[in-house]
């Protein structure tokens, strides 16, 4: 007998922990906690996997967040024509996200980390975000001295 369901990719561990990281930058971004390991710790706790799983989004956030000043500069610098409040929060949040990977991750090919946000923005912003946030990381991957299809040695 036949199954004739559609197989439901599931998600990668990395995409799950880029996927907690954006919703946990979002969620900061609305509403800044006094005590930012502690929000990271109940974020990740309240997760479908325990938190050792989660170790590269903690890796992320902290990272994201250390360099907020600068990668709001770069955004800011990037989306020319566009006021930075403007800018939806999930867009924002990803963006964050791909320029501090693309500037401060070398162990990560710059290549996945754009095809990584533009699918993120594919699924959890607005039809039109996937080229907005193309547009911004194509301008910043031209500044990348390093290979774009794989992860600097």
């Amino acid at each position: 007998m036949e199954n004739n369901e559609p197989t439901v990719k599931k998600p990668s561990q990395r995409r799950e922990n880029r996927i907690a990281t954006i919703q946990f930058l979002y969620q900061w971004e609305l509403n800044k906690p006094e005590e930012l390991n502690d929000a990271v710790a109940t974020f990740l706790e309240n997760r479908d996997h325990n938190r050792d799983y989660y170790a590269f989004a903690e890796e992320l956030i902290h990272g994201v967040i250390q360099k907020i000043e600068a990668l709001d500069q770069e955004i800011v610098e990037l989306a020319e024509n566009w006021d930075f409040k403007r800018i939806a929060k999930v867009d924002l949040s990803i963006l964050r996200l791909a320029i501090y990977e693309l500037l401060h991750r070398s162990d990560i090919p710059p290549i996945v980390t754009i095809n990584e946000a533009i699918d993120l923005g594919k699924d959890f912003s607005n039809p039109d975000s996937k080229r907005f946030i193309n547009g911004l990381l194509d301008r910043i991957k031209n500044k990348i001295d390093r290979p774009l299809r794989k992860a600097a040695d």
